[in-house]
């Protein structure tokens, strides 16, 4: 068995799905790559299969219809072999220094009796034309190189928030969660993240600057133009979150803390699509683009 399943969800991205892959590779023998090529119409589905064919002990491809990034995600758990599971977007890539430590820390968790529930670390904003890089970091808020429980954690500021590209899952626990993300819906990577919580019982942190998440393209769903014309997405998904659970509720939601930052998580984006409607509408009467 495989420590670690990495989904890489596809969608015409053969100008910067190799990089992304050649990061990934990095990992070693115990990763799995699973390709899933979203009914793309370029040539990624030929790019994947050449990938398979040059890795067939570690690149897994998968050809479907579109679905959309959250199908993807679905297909990719379901054909993931490994003890945990992670999602990396074809136009975003790892750092190869520190997916060794992320890999030798995993291979060490395997080999404990109870696997942990979740892994975190670091996120790396590569911001195109950005001087300096921001990073989303969290020392301040987990404790570092051993398991914890949520009775360890502390408060995590507003802005410090975990998000897909900090967090790595058991496998199992996606499954036993019954994590089913919509399809044909954008922004569900914060789903992905929310629906699982209530039951991570135990964590470890790894504070290495890990994931290099890419902003620049102009068809980003995180492009500024088009979040607002996909502010219908964002409420979309924001209403599947403020339904998933009752977080008052104790029963569904057992821990204090993690109430506390359940209900910091759906303050955020009811924020963040509040902005994006109140900028859509602005266009709308002005006829135009509104600066920033």
């Amino acid at each position: 068995m495989k420590v670690l399943s990495v989904t890489v969800p596809c969608y015409n991205s053969e100008a910067y799905m190799e990089n992304c892959i050649h990061s990934l590779l990095t990992g070693g023998p115990e990763v799995e790559i699973i390709i899933v090529n979203d009914g793309s119409l370029d040539r990624t589905g030929e790019i994947a299969e050449k990938y398979a064919n040059d890795y067939p002990d570690i690149v897994k491809v998968i050809h479907q219809e579109n679905g959309g990034h959250g199908e993807a995600v679905n297909t990719g758990l379901r054909h993931a072999s490994g003890l945990f599971f992670k999602v990396v977007d074809s136009d975003d890539w790892v750092s190869i220094s520190a997916f060794k430590e992320m890999m030798k820390t995993l291979a060490a968790l395997a080999g404990e009796q109870q696997l942990v529930d979740m892994v975190i670390s670091n996120f790396v904003y590569e911001k195109e034309g950005a001087k300096h890089k921001k990073a989303m970091r969290y020392r301040s808020a987990f404790p570092q190189n051993r398991v914890f429980t949520w009775d360890d954690v502390k408060f995590l500021r507003k802005g410090q928030y975990i998000l897909m590209h900090s967090v790595i899952y058991r496998t199992k626990l996606l499954r036993e969660c019954r994590l089913q993300l919509p399809e044909h819906t954008f922004y569900v990577d914060n789903i992905f993240v929310y629906h699982p919580l209530p039951f991570v019982k135990t964590m470890y942190y790894l504070n290495v600057d890990f994931y290099r998440y890419y902003i620049g393209r102009e068809d980003q769903s995180v492009n500024e133009q088009m979040m607002i014309r996909r502010i219908d997405q964002q409420l979309k998904v924001n209403y599947y979150m403020i339904d998933d659970y009752n977080i008052s509720n104790a029963q569904e939601v057992p821990h204090i803390k993690l109430r506390h930052y359940m209900r910091n998580y759906l303050e955020i984006i009811m924020v963040v699509s509040s902005y994006g409607g109140w900028r859509s509408r602005s266009l709308q009467l002005c006829g135009g683009s509104v600066g920033t």
